[in-house]
């Protein structure tokens, strides 16, 4: 096992521990009993004494129950063991993803992530009850066994010995080689769970478009893939068993053999060949769980470097240990900003940008699709990071400040609302969770979602279903709003979040900001001339870059993107009415 992962054990060691010194036990109870069983056929059987019989029947008797005892004890400490690492390997990847900017999110994609939190934690867990339940198990049975056979007949022990180290390499051989196919299914169960991810987020767009059909094929293709690379691995492993039975009976067989001749000659009892037998059979069982356990860690192994890459991917953004946790106001300075995604020396979404905003105003954003409107405002609450130049808030480079803090005062609506599973009152409270319900309310009707929740019956306690699928795309945008103005913002972004609604309830909202929150920087990025006309200032991108900046009516004589998408909207809109 990863020494690295194995620090996720923390508070579980003692079950650990605890564990195969309870298989020990119970080891010790198993490899007596044959013994007695011995005892009881040469002894009490072959003279007739039945007092002696039933003296080693209520020891073997007491064994037996202390054996279960002690092996449900190993039972229950390993699946508790087992269980809390899998726990503390769950909360250790999550908390870790808490800490990952967008950069580091992009890393690894969502269904990735997913499958390293449930299947291969799954596997790194079974793995590891085995090990400390089996693995610990197997070599004592082996080592206890072989000292009894070796103190009952030396050429049967010492045939056990050559066996052992030969089964065990061709079994390990066997693990080995199918190794790289489990292997290729774990990066296939990515592909699986983003196919499935996929259709379940789309389901609406797949039936209007009626791809069922289509999803499923494809949903067919890589599930077969799967099928056939864990075919192609159960084939290789498939043949542990056969060649165990192969080597087991013909061990027997040859027991059977040396020690008839042996009991024929006098030199063994009966008892003794039978509790011989039991003893390679023991040894042999114990070595196939050895590969067993082989395989699983094998298994495991992919699942824990799929852990591991996570664990140890490095986030981007770190507090400073003098970083600043207030934010003075809402002014944004751009100076000379370049931005890329794939960072030094990658493609430029941003150019020289310079840009100053301020603290209180409402600033517009347009531009083409592609233009880095959205890349620009991720950049004010340092969802990334600038490649050159610096990005200030409230007169101080962002990167200087608390990532807690900054965020706090930096509310954001991005492109893509999302709702969580609870009520409309726990929705909006992300944005306050110590709001009152008179606080939660009065956001609502500054984002004219108040008349609409109102209309439900359960009113502001109704419940949204997981992504808020059981509200309107209006609806969840206003709700979002109306979070993001829960945090009393000092600069307050809307990435196209007004799509949704129409022109006269966009209009309600703007006025709400210039009247209810007058000292909070407003950022508006839409596609409608109508949502930004108000707006101080009016800013321009063009595959990003500034191509100008001013009010509508500066923007009008000056820069022939606006002039052109005011008059395909505006005028447009006037000639069809």
């Amino acid at each position: 096992m990863n020494r690295k992962l194995l620090r996720s054990v923390r508070e579980y060691k003692r079950e650990t521990i605890l564990t195969p010194v309870f298989v020990a036990l119970e080891v010790l109870m198993e490899v007596l009993i044959p013994l007695l069983m011995a005892k009881i056929i040469d002894v009490g059987i072959m003279d007739g004494d039945i007092g002696y019989i039933v003296k080693m029947g209520i020891i073997l008797v007491v064994l037996a129950i202390v054996s279960l005892f002690f092996g449900a004890k190993a039972g229950q400490l390993g699946a508790i063991a087992a269980a809390g690492y899998a726990k503390n390997l769950r909360h250790d990847i999550f908390y870790k993803i808490q800490d990952f900017s967008f950069g580091n999110i992009d890393h690894f994609s969502t269904p990735s992530l997913v499958t390293r939190l449930t299947t291969d934690i799954t596997n790194v867990q079974m793995a590891y009850m085995f090990t400390i339940r089996l693995l610990a198990r197997a070599p004592i049975m082996i080592v206890l066994s072989w000292i009894m056979t070796l103190t009952i007949n030396v050429p049967i022990a010492l045939l056990l010995l050559a066996m052992v180290p030969i089964l065990g390499g061709v079994l390990i051989f066997i693990a080995k080689k199918a190794h790289p196919h489990f292997i290729q299914v774990f990066d296939e169960y990515d592909v699986l769970n983003n196919t499935v991810q996929e259709n379940v987020n789309a389901a609406r767009v797949v039936k209007a478009y009626v791809r069922g059909d289509h999803e499923i094929e494809k949903f067919g293709k890589i599930s077969t893939i799967v099928f056939k690379l864990f075919t192609k691995a159960e084939k290789i492993v498939a043949w542990n068993s056969p060649i165990m039975q192969f080597t087991i009976y013909g061990v027997v067989l040859f027991m059977v053999l040396v020690g008839g001749k042996s009991i024929i000659n006098g030199t063994m009892l009966t008892g003794e060949l039978t509790s011989i037998i039991v003893y390679a059979l023991q040894i042999l069982m114990s070595l196939m769980m050895v590969t067993f356990v082989f395989v699983m860690i094998m298994i495991a192994e992919a699942s824990t470097d799929r852990i591991q890459e996570v664990l140890e991917e490095v986030p981007e953004m770190i507090d400073d240990e003098n970083a600043l946790a207030e934010v003075a106001n809402g002014d944004i300075d751009f100076e000379h900003v370049d931005f890329s995604y794939s960072g030094e020396g990658g493609n430029l979404s941003l150019k020289d940008v310079n840009l100053h905003i301020k603290s209180g105003q409402i600033i517009g954003i347009i531009g083409g699709t592609g233009s880095a409107k959205s890349t620009l405002v991720q950049l004010i609450p340092r969802l990334y990071d600038v490649t050159g130049g610096s990005v200030k808030v409230g007169g101080v480079d962002v990167r200087k400040y608390n990532l807690k803090a900054l965020r706090d005062q930096v509310s954001m609506v991005l492109q893509k609302n999302v709702l969580f599973t609870g009520s409309i009152y726990e929705n909006i409270r992300w944005g306050d969770e110590n709001a009152s319900d008179e606080e939660v309310q009065r956001v609502c009707k500054l984002a004219q979602a108040d008349s609409f929740v109102q209309e439900f019956p359960n009113k502001y306690d109704t419940m949204i279903v997981e992504g808020g699928n059981n509200v309107s795309g209006g609806q969840k945008q206003r709700l979002c709003i109306a979070r993001a103005l829960l945090k009393k913002p000092k600069i307050l972004i809307l990435d196209d979040s007004t799509s949704a609604v129409d022109t006269k309830t966009d209009a309600l909202i703007r006025q709400a900001f210039r009247e209810e929150i007058p000292d909070t920087t407003k950022i508006i990025i839409a596609q409608r001339v109508s949502s930004v006309e108000d707006a101080d200032m009016i800013i321009v991108m063009d595959n990003g870059e500034i191509n100008g900046i001013g009010t509508s009516e500066e923007l009008l004589k000056t820069n022939e993107i606006y002039r052109e998408v005011y008059e395909s909207q505006v005028k447009g809109g006037a000639d069809n009415e």
